[in-house]
């Protein structure tokens, strides 16, 4: 979670790189020694994004951290630290710092075991189920006008054309229909359960109503759910349950605090 400073980004200390010295006399500006501890950030920070050292960056570091501090100085000078969006500004800053600080330390302290990463795929292959369909469909406003469509597919006009010329659905219009291989739990429940009940290449005998519209639905085929394996799941999954950790520390913590909403309370 460590960032670059944005003033070290706009200063242009992007993509450089250093040895970490933390000398104690990095550099005196009016007096104000220049905290060497800065060096070792910067120097963290730049290692993190794989940069390389170069014997000549330690002194463009100092420079560009001299060239921060005179700013900063005038910046006290003109009393911009005292103006109230900048105080607004400051406070936000230092509540998502601290904020960051103290979920990154939750995260080292409380990790997701490797049992509950398991857990969570076991429960990820349940959901897709056994089974994943490929369908295509037709969208339109009524049933009526669905009824007309299932009625000239009967008469052998082909489904392709007939998507492209009459469905709503701009995702799979183009594509003459085809939805590609899916599974049920992915698809609002009216439109998997007729999915679920059709044969290979029957076209559904009446359209399905959904939130959408009226769907013209045949399917094209069906096959063994073929799941992501473990392994690439394993990252995506491990992040999730942290949210959810991390949700729950949240909801636990206001439970515990007295909050009281609305000024005039």
């Amino acid at each position: 979670m460590n960032r670059m400073p944005k003033i070290f980004l706009m200063l242009g200390l992007v993509g450089i790189t250093f040895s970490a010295q933390a000398a104690s006399d990095v550099a005196k500006v009016n007096g104000k020694a220049i905290n060497p501890a800065l060096v070792d950030l910067i120097y963290k920070d730049l290692v993190t994004r794989g940069q390389k050292v170069d014997e000549n960056t330690r002194t463009l570091i100092v420079n560009k951290l001299i060239g921060s501090e005179v700013l900063l100085q005038d910046a006290h000078r003109q009393g911009i630290d005292r103006q109230p969006d900048f105080l607004v500004k400051k406070e936000m800053m230092e509540r998502e710092l601290l904020v960051g600080a103290y979920l990154e330390s939750y995260l080292v302290k409380h990790p997701v075991a490797e049992a509950d990463i398991r857990a969570e795929y076991d429960k990820y292959k349940a959901q897709i189920g056994t089974t994943e369909y490929s369908a295509r469909h037709i969208l339109v406003n009524s049933e009526e006008d669905a009824k007309a469509i299932i009625a000239d597919l009967g008469k052998g006009n082909d489904f392709a054309a007939v998507a492209k010329a009459k469905s709503l659905d701009p995702g799979t219009r183009d594509r003459g229909g085809e939805l590609g291989w899916f599974s049920p739990v992915a698809m609002v429940k009216p439109f998997a359960d007729a999915v679920v009940k059709l044969q290979k290449g029957e076209l559904a005998k009446e359209p399905i109503k959904t939130q959408f519209g009226w769907h013209v639905l045949q399917l094209n085929d069906a096959r063994d759910a073929q799941p992501q394996p473990y392994e690439q799941m394993k990252d995506p999954l491990q992040k999730q349950i942290q949210q959810r950790n991390m949700e729950k520390l949240v909801t636990d913590l206001k439970a515990k605090a007295k909050i009281v909403q609305g000024a005039s309370k």
